[in-house]
């Protein structure tokens, strides 16, 4: 199987999706029962729908990808809430398959990679009732590095400012997600440089990572998604256990950090049923950005 496969790019909108009480239980029992406590804790029905989407993404997707029947797919999630495939006997096609989701908002996606870790971040473009954007954006002036935060606040007016705001932190969650880490993870010594937001690329602490690479896409409906590409060898000490495979030499890694990013599908919620996994998919127009050489087509915070 070509390494190519292994690059996936999922969302749906849920927006479009309104299930009756039995139309919600009957596609949560596609789950295990292991995961329907993950689904129920929520109160509001929103939050039960785009947790319920995110597992049925990533079962679906794996069943897909990897050819594994539903009843033999094992997913866990590190202490940090990290979820993984735990291959077992599996014989796969790709040496270090893993995969992230995120939601927030009207969309839920899920990303992959064959090689390189995944991290992928949603942002809905919320905007403040009781506070001003500035009042609002200024509580986390500490997540931001210097250059960062003059870029916000120069960016123009306020929703250009919260644009700009968002996307600065989407990219941060999405690097943050790809290795594992939880919450708590230090931000400021993080920062991103890109050319109107193409050509992304990050610092910590002052030194380049050239063994990452990051995309921005507009989901549209004010929402946007980062997707960061890196190192198996950059993953937190548990989430590193889980993997296939950390270990490549130069050639074999830079050919996975240098496959063509993919843009997402969109997928309806009926189509990530066991039944109907094979369905044709069809393409959601969605603007990239990231790469200038490659133009090809939550709760806050899950993974």
């Amino acid at each position: 199987m070509e390494l190519e496969n292994g690059v996936q790019r999922w969302v749906v909108d849920i927006s479009e999706w309104d299930p009756t009480p039995h139309g919600f239980s009957f596609a949560m029992s596609f789950l295990p029962n292991h995961e329907h406590s993950s689904i129920t804790r929520f109160v509001k029905i929103e939050d039960r729908k785009r947790a319920l989407v995110s597992r049925l993404l990533q079962y679906a997707l794996v069943h897909q990808v990897l050819g594994i029947p539903y009843n033999e797919i094992c997913i866990r999630r590190t202490v940090e809430g990290k979820p993984y495939l735990v291959y077992g006997g599996t014989v796969l096609d790709f040496p270090n398959f893993n995969f992230n989701a995120s939601h927030q908002g009207d969309y839920v996606a899920i990303a992959s990679e064959p090689i390189c870790l995944v991290g992928l971040d949603i942002v809905d473009h919320y905007i403040p009732e009781k506070e001003s954007v500035r009042e609002f954006i200024q509580s986390f002036s500490s997540y931001f590095s210097r250059l960062e935060w003059n870029a916000i606040l120069n960016a123009g007016s306020d929703d250009q400012m919260l644009g700009e705001f968002y996307r600065y932190w989407s990219l941060k969650e999405a690097f943050v997600k790809a290795m594992g880490e939880g919450v708590g993870h230090r931000l400021d010594n993080v920062e991103f440089h890109h050319t109107s937001w193409e050509n992304i690329l990050v610092r910590v602490d002052g030194k380049e990572l050239k063994d990452w690479r990051f995309w921005l896409f507009e989901l549209g409906k004010n929402h946007v998604a980062s997707i960061a590409r890196g190192h198996p060898m950059s993953a937190t000490a548990t989430y590193k256990k889980t993997q296939r495979r950390a270990v490549f030499d130069e050639k074999e890694y830079n050919r996975g950090l240098h496959l063509p990013n993919a843009g997402f599908l969109l997928r309806k919620v009926d189509e990530l049923f066991p039944y109907r996994c094979g369905v044709v998919r069809m393409p959601i127009g969605l603007l990239q950005r990231g790469d200038a050489s490659e133009n090809e087509g939550e709760v806050k915070g899950s993974h």
